[in-house]
C-alpha cells in the first residue's frame, strides 16, 4: 500500500458530511456532473437525484438526468440544495452551467461547489479552467447566485504533497536532449535522488496535511465554495 493518501478526498469527503448533515430529510438535491456519485449515501435520508452528459469512458452513476448541465430538463425553483464536485473546470461554458443551477434551484437553496486551482489537466479534451478564489464572485453574481463562504479545501502540505508525487512520477531520470553534456552525466544520479525524496516526501506531507492544516501560506489545490440563490429571486 502506498505511503501517499489523498489529503483532498479526506477533506472533501467531511466538507460533504457537514453539507448532507445540514441538508433536511424532505430536502431535493441534486448532483450535478455526478459521475459514479460518490456521496449519494450521504443523502440517504433526503430526497436525492442525479445530472451528467456522460461523455468520457469511466464509471456513470444510473443517472436522473443524461443533460447537458446548460439544459437541465426539469421545473424551475425544484432543488433545494446542489453539488457540483470537481465538474466546474471541466465545461466550456462556466456561467451558463451556473445559471441553469440557479433556475433549477429554489429561492434560498444552496449549492457547494469545490473546483481545483491547480492540477494536471485531465478527463481530456474536457478539461478547460482553473479557478483562484477571486473568479467565484463574478462567475456567481453573472449567474444569479451570491458566494456566502469560500475556504481552501486541503492545506498547502496537501499541495506540496501533490506537486512532490507529480515530480517523483514526471522527472525524467534521463532525457535524450541531455545526451552528450556534462550536466546530463551529472543530472542522472541527481534526478533519480530527487525522485526518490520526492516520493518519500508526497506521501510524508499528504499525510501531514491532515494532522494539520496550513492555509495561511501557499495555496490550495482546489477551492470549495459555498453559494445561495437570494430569497424572493425565482427567475
Amino acid at each position: 500500500m502506498s505511503f501517499y493518501i489523498n489529503s483532498s478526498r479526506h477533506y472533501l469527503n467531511d466538507v460533504m458530511a457537514t453539507f448532507a448533515a445540514e441538508t433536511k430529510p424532505d430536502m431535493l438535491v441534486l448532483d450535478a456532473g455526478a459521475g459514479d456519485a460518490p456521496y449519494q449515501h450521504l443523502f440517504d435520508h433526503a430526497r436525492y437525484e442525479t445530472a451528467d452528459l456522460k461523455t468520457i469512458d469511466k464509471n456513470y452513476t444510473n443517472v436522473t438526468y443524461q443533460c447537458d448541465l446548460t439544459d437541465i430538463p426539469v421545473e424551475d425553483n425544484r432543488f433545494e440544495r446542489i453539488i457540483l464536485n470537481q465538474v466546474l473546470e471541466h465545461v466550456p461554458d462556466p456561467v451558463a452551467v451556473l445559471a441553469e443551477l440557479c433556475r433549477v434551484m429554489k429561492p434560498g437553496g444552496k449549492l457547494l461547489c469545490s473546483a481545483p486551482v491547480i492540477f494536471d489537466e485531465h478527463e481530456q479534451p474536457y478539461d478547460f479552467y482553473r479557478y483562484t478564489q477571486f473568479a467565484y464572485h463574478p462567475l456567481m453574481e453573472k449567474a444569479g447566485l451570491k458566494v456566502d463562504h469560500i475556504s481552501w479545501l486541503e492545506g498547502y502540505f496537501g499541495t506540496f504533497a501533490y506537486q512532490l508525487r507529480r515530480a517523483g512520477k514526471q522527472l525524467p531520470v534521463f532525457h535524450p536532449k541531455l545526451k552528450g553534456s556534462f550536466a546530463g552525466v551529472i543530472a542522472i544520479p541527481v534526478l533519480s535522488f530527487a525522485k526518490l525524496l520526492a516520493r518519500i516526501g508526497a506521501g510524508f506531507f499528504s499525510r501531514l496535511d491532515i494532522v494539520a492544516k496550513i492555509d495561511d501560506r501557499g495555496m490550495p489545490l482546489n477551492y470549495v465554495v459555498l453559494a445561495s440563490k437570494p430569497d424572493g429571486d425565482s427567475d
